[in-house]
């Protein structure tokens, strides 16, 4: 028996199954089996499935949420800033997407998924508003024009990030072509260049 605590197991085994099945398929009961803990143990610790998804998106995928809440205008680059936030985010999208694809083929799993997470201050739109708040203090500080968009840069930068993951995912092999800190370093300048003071 894995020596690993409760909380710690289920994580794990919800994330090993989101990835090899998808959201929609994996179950409660499949993940308390695999975490070697009965459905109700499972539930001392998690309100449901939806819960479990945030907590693994937020402990087990690369930390986009905490790189993004950790920037401060003024600090470093912000090509550099935003060349570590593609690069986070192409890989938070790359393994999110596999997970979460399965949730659009069916639109009533989709509408309980939205109202399970609908309290956790959870989503896809947080990255977006998150890098938004940062691109404005970095307008106020003057390292980035005045009459800049940055909600549409914020939204351009996570938008290529999950386009990427999902573009690529489709095909055999599914290899970009260019290595992701090629990708990242080229959106950050890309970006930079239309939103640059």
């Amino acid at each position: 028996m894995d020596q690993k605590p409760a909380r710690v197991r289920i994580v794990d085994a919800a994330h090993e199954l989101m990835l090899s099945i998808g959201l929609a398929r994996t179950t409660t009961k499949e993940i308390a089996r695999a975490a070697g803990c009965s459905e109700a143990a499972l539930y001392k610790y998690f309100s449901g499935k939806e819960e479990l998804f945030v907590t693994v998106l937020a402990e087990r995928l690369p930390r986009l949420g905490n790189l993004l809440g950790e920037l401060n205008a003024g600090e470093g680059t912000v090509e550099g800033n935003l060349t570590e936030i593609a690069r986070v985010a192409a890989l938070f999208y790359e393994q999110t997407f596999p997970m979460a694809a399965s949730l659009y083929a069916e639109p009533r799993l989709k509408r309980r998924h939205e109202e399970g997470v609908g309290g956790l201050e959870a989503g896809p739109h947080l990255p977006i508003r998150q890098l938004d708040a940062y691109l404005r203090a970095e307008q106020g500080a003057g390292r980035i024009r005045a009459d800049a968009d940055t909600y549409a840069a914020a939204s351009l930068l996570m938008g290529a990030c999950a386009q990427r993951a999902f573009a690529y995912a489709a095909l055999p092999g599914g290899t970009p072509p260019q290595s992701l800190d090629d990708f990242a370093a080229s959106l950050a300048r890309t970006l930079l260049g239309g939103v640059g003071s």
